[in-house]
């Protein structure tokens, strides 16, 4: 074994890089639940893959036969039911561990410097897993899969000069129909899947240059020389971290974070299959009822809304009566947390040892973001109107202020080393 594992490492660096990224990388010691989401994602990435490369083993991307064709995967094919819910279920999974991660990494600081580019590639990784949501969607052909496709590509014609002809660029026809499904699909399968995973082995690839942040928020990294052998943790760390640094208050990943993230694994697992096998609908938030019905251009759904991922920015859209810059206020909520790091002029990075104020306009952030969600799947009645409003208001209001306020921020003194 030891011959084989030296005739690999002559010819690719495994040894190397399994050491680097897992067996003696080192992690603070302090990690909470907030860091499992991380892992969670990843699992339900692999799980998305497989269960879709099965999918389209019988899936048939046409207009006349996309229906059915999900119709025979769920009554005829072997398990074929399984899978399904296994992917549906694992997209809305996908989005909850995303965001509680996205949410972890703003309460302890994780954007701020040195982890400016790891926070970019997070964001590009959250930007086309909406891109891969929203073609995954309308491949069921269903009616809200359909109209919703209608209103989401049709807000592209708000765009002055060029928006007609990138409308009908992107649906591939002059309606939407089988080009679209066509193209959506080539899209869902094959190109966004390769971007996905290249931006997720960059994403850890920037992590581990950098360091793990903790929920701390001081680094585990000392100058070279400045910390006692005696208090130095015992355990065999790569050389790559150890040349330059210190490292203190840490743990190898391997196998001390694997075991406790196996546990956080296990009970993720016992809600996930408990949602598969006895509410794969979620009383319509996964699987609307509409969509059991065939997509049928003549018949408009009586209420159109997206899945309840994509909803916190749909109310942001409808909250404007100007379409264009209902369009733009849309797309601004996602750059605004793309330049999140230059926002925020502060110093000390997690939420323990910030003011009160950075505290209270988390929270109200976090509030407002559920809140758009829950309006988002509502009519746009003149009150639910009303408050979109407010609570797009309090969105914005997130950014504008921690830029004014950061600065000079009266902040906790923050501990030299991880004493919990």
């Amino acid at each position: 074994m030891n011959k084989l594992i030296a005739w690999f490492d002559e010819r690719i660096p495994m040894t190397k890089t399994w050491n680097i990224h897992l067996a003696q990388y080192p992690a603070p010691k302090n990690f909470n639940f907030w860091y499992i989401f991380g892992v969670l994602a990843t699992l339900v990435l692999v799980n998305q893959i497989v269960t879709g490369i099965w999918l389209t083993m019988n899936y048939v991307p046409t207009g006349e036969g996309a229906f059915a064709s999900v119709e025979f995967i769920m009554r005829d094919i072997e398990y074929g039911w399984l899978l399904r819910y296994m992917h549906s279920t694992g997209a809305s999974a996908f989005f909850v561990v995303v965001y509680l991660h996205m949410f972890r990494g703003m309460m302890y600081g994780s954007y701020q410097k040195p982890r400016e580019l790891l926070w970019i590639f997070g964001m590009l990784i959250f930007l086309v897993l909406m891109a891969e949501a929203f073609m995954g969607y309308l491949l069921p052909w269903g009616q809200m899969s359909y109209w919703g496709a209608q209103v989401i590509i049709s807000l592209f014609g708000a765009i002055p000069i060029i928006g007609d002809d990138l409308t009908q660029w992107i649906r591939g026809d002059y309606v939407i129909s089988g080009a679209t499904l066509n193209r959506f699909f080539a899209l869902h399968v094959i190109a966004l899947p390769l971007v996905l995973v290249i931006l997720v082995f960059l994403h850890i690839i920037a992590l581990h240059e950098v360091g793990s942040n903790n929920p701390e928020g001081i680094s585990i990294k000392k100058p070279k020389g400045s910390v006692p052998e005696s208090e130095k943790p015992k355990f065999k760390f790569h050389e790559r971290f150890t040349n330059k640094y210190d490292i203190v208050d840490a743990f190898p990943f391997f196998p001390y974070y694997i075991v406790k993230d196996l546990v956080g694994i296990a009970i993720f697992l016992f809600f996930f299959c408990y949602v598969i096998f006895f509410a794969p609908a979620m009383g319509g938030m996964f699987l609307e009822p509409p969509n059991f019905e065939a997509a049928n251009p003549l018949k408009t759904p009586e209420h159109i809304a997206p899945v309840w991922y994509f909803t916190p920015f749909y109310a942001i859209l409808r909250a404007v009566p100007n379409k264009l810059l209902g369009v733009i206020l849309m797309f601004g909520a996602i750059v605004a947390l793309f330049v999140l790091p230059w926002l925020d002029r502060g110093k000390v990075r997690s939420v323990r040892y910030r003011s009160t104020l950075h505290k209270i306009n988390l929270t109200v952030f976090a509030i407002s973001f559920i809140v758009l969600g829950y309006l988002g799947l509502k009519p746009a009645t003149d009150v639910y109107t009303f408050f979109a409003r407010v609570f797009t208001f309090l969105y914005f209001a997130f950014f504008v202020l921690l830029f004014f306020y950061s600065k000079n921020e009266k902040c906790k003194p923050v501990p030299e080393r991880i004493t919990k």
